[in-house]
């Protein structure tokens, strides 16, 4: 693949989650920073359900902003108020972020409603009034369709009102069906819905694990690629290996297709992602700061 495949014009990013004890801390705090000299050209860092990681998501947010790094934390719906939401605004704002994902979030177990914004756009929308453009704003994108989607046809309706509410780019679910993403992205383009939507990626360490997520989340594991994890049993070099193989490839066709970078979901290792980033030869993103005029 050649060089131009990887410029520095691709936006190539790393997705956290924050720690729940002390030393949880510490342990992200020593990954974050190893994962920090590949140079991604961000790092989010998720928003539990109804808020209940809000102040370890801040707290995460301003350590990796400190640390020189920019960060993107997520915002959901679910269980939001307007006033909590704009006093996150607030305070992202007098803290220099520029960087935002926008999500509905799932309803936590016991909640019948979902707050002040029933969907993603409401969330977008109501961003971009209380701030204007401040904010470059992420969405999520769904390759093989949101689970709660009544059709294709609502959900790629549903991904175009967040465009139209003024999301400016959009992260998707993970997947390993690279046609699933790229017939997505010309449905998309159907509906004049042209903004960057960069892939998720998520190495396979586990296959418990990975069937687990993917049980909850809708993305499919080929029937090919489960019948060769569930073959090594607890042999767990073994999948290592196969899961590289198979994620470095998805990662090689979705960039020779003109995918406009790679996100990687790291669940808090960085083993895996940093294999991956010198098997693909990503470059490091060597301008950071807080202007993103220039686009992702």
């Amino acid at each position: 693949m050649t060089a131009d495949l990887r410029n520095a014009s691709r936006c190539f990013s790393l997705e956290l989650f924050p720690p729940q004890t002390p030393e949880g801390t510490e342990k992200l705090r020593a990954v974050r920073r190893q994962l920090a000299e590949l140079g991604p050209k961000f790092f989010s860092v998720t928003f539990g359900a109804g808020g209940s990681t809000r102040d370890r998501t801040l707290d995460t947010v301003l350590e990796i902003q400190t640390d020189g790094q920019e960060a993107a934390p997520h915002l959901s719906c679910v269980g939001s108020t307007e006033e909590n939401i704009r006093e996150m605004l607030t305070l992202y704002r007098g803290q220099g972020i520029r960087h935002i994902v926008a999500l509905r979030g799932d309803l936590p177990s016991g909640m019948a409603e979902p707050g002040a914004f029933r969907y993603a756009s409401d969330l977008v929308r109501f961003i971009r009034a209380e701030t204007g453009d401040w904010f470059h704003i992420e969405v999520a994108a769904y390759p093989e369709f949101h689970p709660q989607a009544a059709s294709p046809q609502a959900d790629l309706a549903a991904f175009r009102s967040k465009v139209d509410a003024g999301a400016d780019s959009a992260i998707t679910q993970y997947f390993y069906n690279s046609d699933a993403y790229f017939r997505f992205i010309d449905d998309c383009a159907a509906l004049g819905v042209t903004i960057p939507v960069v892939p998720g990626i998520m190495p396979i360490s586990s296959y418990s694990k990975l069937a687990r997520f993917s049980d909850t989340c809708g993305a499919e594991i080929p029937r090919w690629v489960r019948k060769k994890l569930e073959s090594y049993g607890d042999d767990a070099a073994s999948i290592r290996a196969f899961g590289l193989d198979v994620v470095s490839q998805l990662c090689e066709r979705l960039l020779a297709g003109g995918a406009p970078g790679l996100h990687f979901y790291t669940l808090n290792q960085a083993g895996l992602v940093n294999e991956l980033w010198e098997r693909l030869h990503l470059p490091a993103h060597a301008a950071r700061g807080t202007e993103l005029a220039s686009g992702l």
